[in-house]
């Protein structure tokens, strides 16, 4: 690894990780906020100083814009003290062998003999249905065919603004095999207690260990997911074939004893509730 002069290049040190601005390990930050007063010359200094308060130095403030009557938008720059150690950082993930469509198919096909059933729905107010399409409808995501399109599995978008408890009779109704709830709108936190309530109504209906529920959304992530009593959480830029490999694997861990070696017994919600 070399720079543009041909020189070798600094390479980062790992067990002290900073960001990267200028130079590496400079520590420099962007920052974008807004505060509810006019753009001025105070409203400026009231930026720098809580950036300040944040533990920040070398505060410059980039831009001070208008937006909307009483508010004005900040884009800072700024450098930070810290640092971590990178190698120490362990992170839970979806455990699950990734496969192409006509991977799963097959194995769907020879090992299980029927299609796996599968609903989703954006739930409660949320009307953001990108998400939801992206993993079923049958274009799919990137080159990547939605679930609709694959032999094996049976997939049914519900839409938008669906209540927890409609989706759960249709879950019911249609012998779901898992249940994909999508969520984008996060303001106060409404997407955690969408998620709960879902997985209380389908514990007290006795689903939690016949369904498979996962979640998605740009603020999800699997560990929240979990928290909410989820098996599993995707976030941005999850295609479907990732989405139906978890499916496929988690449905086999479940409910046969020629699960796949790479399958392993995902962070339980019955640990959690026990």
């Amino acid at each position: 690894m070399s720079d543009t002069n041909g020189k070798a290049a600094k390479q980062p040190n790992l067990k002290k990780l900073r960001p990267y601005g200028d130079i590496l390990d400079d520590g420099t930050v962007q920052l974008s906020f807004t505060l509810p007063v006019e753009p001025s010359d105070e409203a400026k200094e009231a930026a720098r100083l809580l950036v300040g308060k944040m533990g920040f130095d070398e505060i410059k403030i980039a831009t001070m814009e208008k937006a909307g009557h009483g508010f004005s938008f900040f884009v800072v720059y700024a450098n930070t003290r810290y640092e971590l150690d990178f190698t120490k950082i362990k992170v839970i993930k979806v455990d699950s062998q990734k496969r192409s469509r006509a991977e799963i198919d097959e194995m769907i096909r020879d090992k299980i003999g029927r299609k796996l059933k599968v609903v989703g729905a954006c739930t409660g107010f949320d009307a953001h249905t990108v998400g939801i399409d992206a993993i079923i409808n049958m274009k799919g995501f990137d080159g990547d065919y939605g679930l609709e399109r694959y032999q094996w599995i049976d997939a049914k978008n519900l839409g938008a603004q669906v209540p927890n408890e409609d989706l759960l009779k249709i879950a019911v109704a249609e012998n779901a095999d898992a249940v994909l709830v999508s969520k984008v709108v996060t303001q106060h936190n409404i997407h955690l207690r969408d998620m709960k309530d879902l997985m209380k109504r389908a514990e007290k209906l006795g689903l939690t260990e016949k369904v498979i529920f996962i979640a998605g959304g740009p603020r999800i992530t699997h560990p929240m997911a979990l928290e909410c009593g989820f098996d599993a959480g995707f976030g941005v830029g999850a295609k479907p074939s990732v989405v139906a490999s978890y499916i496929l694997d988690e449905f086999l861990r479940r409910n046969t004893a020629d699960s796949p070696d790479q399958v392993s017994a995902s962070p339980s919600r019955k640990k959690k509730r026990s």
